[in-house]
Order: structure tokens, then C-alpha cells, then sequence
């Protein structure tokens, strides 16, 4: 298992547009990838999920990756975040 925090700079926080963006790129996987926001967590290839999780300027959030290509796709995962928030 892969495991990172990300801190979100995006002034809108986690939002319609770079939330496509990052659910488009993990769909490619296979591996399991999950978004934590303290105590709560969503499937990372679910839009509606990922939105509904409130997530906003200067939270903290970790994310999981698990799977046959976890490798690739915690630095899929990593690389658009850095570009997108």
C-alpha cells in the first residue's frame, strides 16, 4: 500500500472541473484509491463522492493507493494534484 498527504491550495478547494480531472486519471487503474479527510473517506473514482467530501483550502488529506499497480498510480495521483490544486 501507497500512502500520502496532500495539502489542497486551490482557493475553491476541490471542485467540479479539477475533480473530473483527478476521477478521469485514477479510472485508468486498478488499484483501490481512497481519499481521507479526518474520519471520512470516499472511493476516489467516484465524482459525486470526491465533491460531496467538502473539501477545501488548507485541509490536509490523505490519500491510499492499493492494488496490482499501486506504484503507477500514486504518482499519477500525486503528480495531478500538483497540478490541479
Amino acid at each position: 500500500m501507497k500512502e500520502f498527504n496532500y495539502t489542497i491550495n486551490d482557493p475553491n478547494g476541490i471542485h467540479a472541473r479539477p475533480a473530473g480531472v483527478l476521477v478521469k486519471e485514477v479510472k485508468g487503474f486498478e488499484s483501490a484509491i481512497t481519499v481521507w479527510k479526518g474520519d471520512a473517506s470516499c472511493d476516489m473514482k467516484k465524482l459525486m463522492k470526491l465533491m460531496g467530501m467538502g473539501i477545501k483550502q488548507g485541509d490536509t488529506i490523505t490519500i491510499k493507493v492499493e492494488g496490482p499497480d499501486e506504484d503507477a498510480a500514486a504518482e499519477a495521483v500525486k503528480k495531478a494534484f500538483e497540478e490541479n490544486f
